[in-house]
């Protein structure tokens, strides 16, 4: 756990880290089946962290599975602490999300965290588009993602983070919001590591050269095999814009990846970058098409 969250360790004055509750669990492995159909073979959850069942929306992709991440809970409470790992093996095929936006609740002791573990095996596929992150207002959030992505398959992994509850008058009011993404092929060699760190009440965040202007920041990594980056890198740098904001690529460390990088002040903006992005990846990978999934 990062030094920053050491003065946010007191105990939580309602229910306790690791009371019943408090501790969200989710296990899956996928793999395609003998009739080449991806399905989950392993499965495990423990509330606040559930999966629903897998659906086959796609037209272009009748084999894909699609999976949405659930929590009955509504979001993340002080004292919270969330586990995911999500396993593709065998040629597996997925379009994983959650069902709503990451909203993380006002806290007054301790904090919340997320670790999320992914692994993709070789000539597997994976896109995991999750919603976006709201701090409400005084809450403290650390995630850390580890990507495990084979040097012969394809990951496409996204985050938003916006400034709070603008509605409610709560732009950029939480204490911290400590994101980390890092990534290794099958050989555990680095190919990426992210840190992002926002303390809003400690830091001038409309300085240039951090938010500028603008109040969310969406990300985009592609993991995918070196042949294709320099073109893909290309193709999205073309086909890419945003009119209320910025977007720009750069090509990962030896070529391992793409990361996109977009600032505007709508969430809506920026995810529409995200699924052209997707539209564009995934014609180039997988020669098929890319349709926006209704969640309601």
């Amino acid at each position: 756990m990062p030094k920053e969250f050491e003065d946010y360790g007191d105990n939580v004055k309602q229910m306790g880290v690791g009371k019943s509750g408090k501790v969200g669990i989710l296990d899956l492995e996928l793999q395609t089946n003998n009739e080449g159909k991806t399905v989950i073979t392993r499965q495990f959850s423990q509330v606040p962290l559930q999966i629903q069942r897998a659906l086959y929306p796609e037209v272009s992709l009748p084999d894909m599975a699609y999976l949405y991440v659930v929590s009955p809970s509504g979001g993340i409470l002080q004292g919270d602490r969330y586990t995911t790992d999500v396993l593709l093996k065998n040629k597996a095929n997925v379009h994983m999300t959650t069902q709503g936006a990451t909203r993380i609740y006002g806290m007054n002791s301790n904090f919340a965290s997320q670790i999320v573990n992914i692994t993709v095996d070789e000539d597997c596929y994976l896109e995991y588009i999750p919603e976006q992150i709201i701090p409400y207002k005084n809450s403290r959030y650390y995630q850390k993602v580890n990507l495990n992505v084979h040097e012969n398959s394809t990951l496409i992994y996204s985050e938003i983070l916006t400034p709070g509850r603008v509605a409610m008058s709560e732009s950029f009011d939480y204490d911290i919001c400590y994101l980390r993404t890092h990534c290794k092929n099958q050989d555990k060699k680095i190919r990426f590591l992210e840190n992002t760190k926002v303390k809003p009440k400690k830091q001038r965040l409309n300085d240039f050269g951090i938010f500028g202007e603008y109040e969310i920041v969406g990300t985009v990594y592609i993991l995918t095999r070196k042949k294709d980056v320099v073109e893909l890198e290309g193709m999205i740098n073309k086909n890419i814009r945003i009119s209320d904001g910025y977007v720009g690529t750069s090509i990962l460390p030896d070529e391992s990846g793409i990361v996109i990088r977009i600032l505007a002040n709508k969430t809506d903006s920026i995810s529409d970058v995200i699924f052209k992005t997707l539209e564009i990846s995934r014609k180039k990978i997988l020669d098929a098409s890319f349709s926006k999934i209704r969640k309601n």
